[in-house]
């Protein structure tokens, strides 16, 4: 059994440095790698904005531009929050999540391993966006997982795909069987554990898990009610969506809602950039 460690090399004590005070990698960095960069640290402080964030817990990861090597990707610092990452402070990764470029925080590459899975067996995954959040949490531990309760859920429902639980994701082993479950699917619901999307860039993958997330809390608030909510014949989730297909293909879905969803962040959590 491989296990992915933690890479971690401070002594008790320590203190990481304030992302703000780090020197910019604009220019240092090729302008393709400053763009992901800058569009990954949004989308961290936009799950903080839009209130998915599990404090320093969870990762949304990109795949870094072809340097003529081994794949590398970007990931967050461990110990960094969400609504104070930049685009300088995001760390450059291998495939077991060790660090590859000089930087002043550390690593938890056990939190990679459902990353570099995806990113190594889906070349259309570049983004990979993994969430803890209460009501995705309590849809993946039903034991029918996401219904066709809401329009939210029928959007998603039939690109859905399952992984049963393995315990905390430390074992590299488990990779295999992630890639096996998600398929070609583009939604990955980890039962007991979490919700997860993929996309050709962060907007796509964004946009995915907001219909998730929305779809995960209308179903448990239906189900507050003593009614048994009503739910819609499988025919009508494969109607629907073939209908909301056009929101993920990339240069349209993303298109629309990003830009918007950067003004939103730009006034409330400007900085992401730096």
């Amino acid at each position: 059994m491989q296990t992915a460690m933690k890479s971690i090399d401070a002594q008790p004590g320590f203190t990481l440095p304030d992302p703000k005070t780090l020197p910019s990698l604009r220019g240092t960095v090729s302008w393709e790698e400053w763009r992901l960069r800058c569009d990954l640290a949004a989308t961290y402080r936009l799950v903080a904005l839009y209130g998915w964030d599990d404090m320093i817990f969870t990762h949304i990861s990109v795949r870094c531009p072809d340097e003529g090597g081994k794949p590398r990707f970007l990931l967050n610092p461990y110990g960094l929050m969400f609504e104070e990452m930049t685009a300088s402070a995001l760390l450059k990764v291998d495939t077991d999540g060790q660090v590859v470029q000089e930087s002043p925080y550390f690593s938890n590459p056990a939190g990679f391993t459902i990353h570099s899975a995806l990113h190594m067996a889906r070349e259309d995954a570049h983004c990979v966006l993994h969430l803890h959040t209460p009501y995705g949490v309590a849809v993946s531990a039903q034991k029918k997982g996401l219904r066709r309760y809401t329009q939210f859920s029928m959007i998603v429902h039939d690109d859905i795909a399952y992984h049963d639980y393995e315990g905390i994701a430390t074992d590299l082993d488990e990779r295999e069987r992630l890639v096996k479950d998600i398929g070609g699917h583009n939604f990955l619901i980890l039962r007991n554990h979490g919700t997860l999307t993929v996309g050709a860039n962060c907007a796509t993958a964004f946009l995915r898990m907001y219909f998730l997330e929305q779809a995960c809390r209308a179903q448990i608030l239906a189900q507050s009610d003593a009614e048994e909510p009503r739910e819609e014949p499988p025919a009508m989730a494969a109607k629907v969506l073939q209908q909301g297909a056009p929101a993920f293909v990339k240069g349209l879905g993303d298109n629309l809602a990003w830009p918007g969803l950067l003004r939103k962040l730009n006034r409330d959590n400007p900085g992401y950039d730096a």
